[in-house]
């Protein structure tokens, strides 16, 4: 899976909050400022090129869907930045989080809990 660039990204997002989508629904809910149209359409198509979009014909408008999930290209993208900032170590990563205080006492063991909870 490729990584997407960040209009990319934008896009995707609200293809995975809308759902099936027209490309006139997406842009509303794209950050400002809007891009245009033409330049909407331009990266729908790149994306279903890379394989993250799809559609189906309705009349003579393309109605665009994610053929990839969230959570497919967020297990995607966390693996690729342990891999390439942390050494393929997600405890180095907690690490990480916790010398930046981005992660609380509360939160590690909120995770502990989940990680003991999933292996039972």
């Amino acid at each position: 899976m490729q990584k997407l660039a960040k209009r990319e990204e934008q896009i995707m997002q609200a293809f995975w909050s809308l759902g099936k989508s027209y490309i006139k629904e997406i842009i509303p809910e794209l950050p400002d400022p809007k891009p245009h149209y033409n330049s909407v359409a331009t990266m729908v198509k790149i994306l279903e090129e890379k394989g993250f979009l799809d559609h189906e014909t309705v009349g003579n408008i393309y109605n665009y869907y994610p053929k990839i999930t969230r959570e497919e290209y967020q297990k995607h993208a966390m693996k690729d930045i342990v891999s390439q900032y942390f050494n393929n170590s997600y405890p180095s990563m907690l690490a990480f989080f916790a010398k930046e205080e981005k992660i609380s006492e509360t939160e590690l063991e909120e995770i502990l809990t989940l990680i003991k909870s999933n292996k039972k």
